[in-house]
């Protein structure tokens, strides 16, 4: 979701629009290929069913109501927030509190932003967890929450410092490892369940075969489908293996779309058949893998429902496709029910309704929780939907809670925190997937690795977005932190990412006092500022090292940069991985997990997928 307070934000969101100026070319994904073998039903019945079912047979009509809705909620307690999450709270949903949140509406379940003040640090982020298990318990037939957050690593996270962020998604494409994805998932799922977090929307299954995309992007493995499907199915293993949920997302693909569904209504124009083949795999593998949870994408793919629906939405695609056809019972959950996506034909009354009716079980974060709660109970008091209808998705949601162990132990002890989460060992491990991760795609010259001899002064300039995750930022300054530590005299200077001609001419100036320039971009563009800055310092005859610090696409703009890496993300492990391989200290082991694309012909590839330089 974004870092503002709007109930229209949706999962995912990076609060930065990537706007690249190219369009690929689906071909440029050579070695597409067929669809895995369909997977059969991931959940098969749970020992504990007869329990389970008892418990729903003695909920009241509006407890099963609720049971279906995970909401948002401000503040950093259960029960005594800040005055101004009472506000907020007060404002959007009507209450007061996360414990008169459960109280009123009898949520089944909790998803915890940095922006909503859920995540301040990890201790506190465990008495939270344990508050709002402990106000939820202790209501007549209480049931324990299902708490969950958006932590993909990369450029969206809301847990951030002291727990261990790791590479994102396309980052680890690039390392290709099904290890590190795997490991990747086991120490952050184990860090995620000691705070208390049991449900992760994470990993992002959608294949990005288009660098125009504004919300996927970065976030997505890479363009290739067999590779993303190995590495969302081994990321799955490691969360799940520690004890919490998996959410491959966005069913049924959203990796194709140069509109962004948190703003706008997107259109997948696949014919059934490349569905088939590249948005298809990654889901199955993540079903053949066991998978906890699935999030619907709010977009249209007429191929697949030519209604004009949206997938969150759409029958044939969600029990259709997803439950009949790749033989998946496991729990599906709406992205964000606030997003511009799945508004735009339906009212607010409407979506939660037909969400249900198409074979959604949890609702995410309506932007009117009472007008959807009261929309889904005077649905069955009219006949529209069964209550046969709520307890199936009922049903599925306490079997994800019992075997994600709530129903025995729904409290974190803080002993276990500190045992746990971001400990030398996982940061460690961080760093060593990140090191894997950095591509090398220009080295004129041999410029890199740089010499401290020849060039000890080193000037950092470029785009400084915010801090992504809770991480330290600017890039610059942690680029120029991890080059001094690494024996260089760096310096930052920040231009942002539409830097002026003074701007420009300040760095120029800079550069001029420096032995050589690292440069950080943000998606470049033709008539980007970036590209002139990163041109006019090429002109002082300094060496520059461009360092794309998101989309790997920008090097396709800087024809005259002697250097280009790709880091992926500008979190500190992706930069500092960035500045030990600039350093000589790591060789560059990362491989293109995309294709990129021509600046002046996007139909030919510059770079295809798999290319990367080494030492």
């Amino acid at each position: 979701m974004t870092s503002g307070r709007s109930a229209r934000a949706g999962t995912g969101s990076t609060g930065n629009t990537a706007q690249p100026s190219r369009r690929t070319v689906l071909a440029a994904t050579a070695g597409v290929t067929a669809a895995l073998a369909a997977a059969g039903p991931s959940h098969a019945a749970a020992p504990d069913d007869s329990r389970l079912r008892a418990i729903v047979s003695r909920m009241t009509l509006e407890e099963k109501v609720g049971q279906l809705f995970v909401m948002r909620v401000y503040g950093h307690s259960a029960t005594a927030p800040d005055q101004a999450d009472i506000d907020a709270n007060l404002k959007e949903i009507g209450v007061r509190t996360a414990a008169e949140l459960l109280a009123k509406y009898r949520v089944g379940g909790i998803i915890y932003f940095a922006w909503a003040h859920n995540t301040r640090e990890p201790h506190q982020i465990a008495d939270l967890s344990n508050g709002i298990q402990k106000a939820s318990l202790r209501l007549p037939r209480g049931l324990p929450v299902l708490i969950s957050t958006d932590q993909e690593h990369g450029i969206v996270a809301r847990v951030g410092k002291p727990a261990t962020l790791f590479p994102g998604a396309m980052a680890v494409g690039a390392g290709g490892s099904r290890s590190d994805a795997r490991a990747l998932g086991r120490i952050a799922g184990a860090e995620l369940r000691a705070m208390g977090i049991r449900q992760d929307y994470s990993p992002v299954a959608d294949v990005n075969v288009n660098p125009a995309n504004p919300v996927i992007g970065v976030r997505s493995f890479g363009a290739d489908p067999r590779a993303v499907s190995a590495l969302v199915a081994a990321e799955v293993a490691g969360y799940q293996g520690s004890g919490v949920a998996a959410t491959a997302k966005h069913f049924p693909g959203h990796g194709d779309t140069n509109v962004d569904s948190h703003t706008g209504f997107p259109t997948i124009t696949h014919s059934r058949e490349l569905w088939e083949k590249l948005d298809a795999p990654p889901f199955r593998a993540a079903i053949a893998a066991g998978i906890d949870s699935i999030m619907t994408a709010h977009l249209m793919v007429p191929a697949l429902d030519d209604s004009g629906d949206p997938a969150t939405l759409s029958r044939p695609i969600l029990t259709g496709i997803l439950r009949e056809r790749l033989g998946y019972d496991g729990v599906v959950v709406t992205d964000s029910l606030g997003m511009e996506g799945v508004r735009t034909k339906y009212g607010d009354a409407r979506v939660p309704v037909l969400a249900l009716k198409a074979g959604v079980d949890q609702l995410l974060n309506p932007p009117d929780l009472d007008l959807a709660w009261n929309a889904v109970l005077t649905a069955v008091r009219e006949g529209e939907l069964t209550e046969a209808r709520l307890d199936t998705s009922i049903l599925r949601v306490l079997r994800l809670k019992s075997k994600l162990g709530l129903f025995r132990s729904p409290y974190v002890g803080q002993a276990g925190v500190d045992r746990v989460v971001g400990t030398r060992a996982h940061l460690a491990a961080a760093d060593r997937i990140a090191e894997r991760t950095t591509t090398l795609l220009v080295n004129e010259g041999r410029l890199l690795p740089l010499s401290r001899r020849r060039y000890p002064k080193v000037l950092v300039v470029g785009a400084d977005p915010a801090s992504p995750s809770g991480t330290t930022g600017p890039p610059t300054g942690v680029l120029a932190g991890a080059l001094s530590e690494l024996g260089f005299t760096a310096t930052a200077l920040s231009t942002g990412t539409t830097p002026s001609a003074a701007t420009i001419a300040k760095a120029v100036a800079a550069a001029r006092d420096a032995d050589a320039v690292v440069a950080a971009t943000y998606n470049v563009t033709a008539s980007s500022g970036q590209k002139a800055l990163v041109e006019q310092l090429v002109a002082t005859g300094r060496p520059v090292v461009a360092v794309a610090i998101r989309n790997p696409y920008d090097v396709a703009q800087l024809p005259s940069a002697p250097a280009c890496l790709a880091a992926y993300s500008w979190t500190d492990v992706e930069l500092r991985s960035a500045a030990r391989v600039i350093a000589g200290r790591v060789k560059p082991r990362g491989k293109l997990p995309v294709p990129v694309q021509r600046a002046d012909d996007p139909e030919q590839v510059l770079y295809p997928v798999g290319y990367g330089l080494s030492y």
